[in-house]
């Protein structure tokens, strides 16, 4: 049983790769993007609270995302582990998460960051907005997203560093290149982490 956490910038494939690896993995792929988004629909209480935030381009607050991924997670389908992608972004979350897998007397096994140049990351972006046709996404939009992730994961990844628990994977390249990395540097670990127990 495998229980961990994807992080990465803009840009870097994360969602992809999330997709990629909670297949290979056999475990739940769990996107808070996926959560707003289905609450929002359903018009749950959270999904109408969340959708204010939304509406104005603010971030949900802390309070909200940790509702529907404390609901998320007690669904049957992540006994068996899981995968979470975008969630926690900050320490306070991060907090919260510990108290949820505590709770069912788990933790995380590994926390997987894929890296990259930010310039890398601005040409990749510029380049689908390109092909998308999303104004939105300009060179200051892009370097203002990227921007607010260095700020707001680097706490996190440093929390997750110190317990020994992350592991960097370059996201740059072919999709199933980045998977193939991936999925040997997860190989090797959880193979320790289930010797180890950890």
């Amino acid at each position: 049983m495998t229980r961990m956490l994807i992080i990465g910038p803009p840009g870097s494939g994360k969602g992809t790769q999330a997709e990629r690896i909670s297949e290979r993995l056999g475990v739940a792929a769990v996107s808070t993007g996926d959560i707003f988004r289905a609450n929002v629909k359903g018009e749950t209480p959270l999904g109408i609270e969340a959708k204010k935030y939304m509406d104005a381009g603010d971030f949900v607050p802390d309070s909200v995302t940790n509702k529907m991924v404390r609901d998320r997670l007690s669904e049957s389908d992540v006994e068996n582990g899981f995968l979470l992608d975008g969630y926690p972004r900050t320490t306070a979350q991060v907090g919260y998460l510990d108290g949820i897998l505590a709770n069912s007397e788990e933790k995380l096994d590994v926390v997987l960051q894929l890296t990259a140049d930010d310039e890398e990351l601005v040409s990749r972006l510029l380049g689908r907005a390109k092909e998308t046709g999303r104004s939105d996404d300009n060179e200051a939009v892009i370097r203002h997203r990227l921007d607010l992730y260095h700020e707001q994961t680097e706490a996190v990844v440093a929390k997750y560093a110190e317990r020994g628990i992350l592991t960097q994977v370059d996201g740059i390249g072919g999709i199933g290149e980045v998977t193939d990395r991936v999925m040997s540097t997860l190989g090797d670990l959880l193979k320790v982490s289930a010797v180890t127990g950890r």
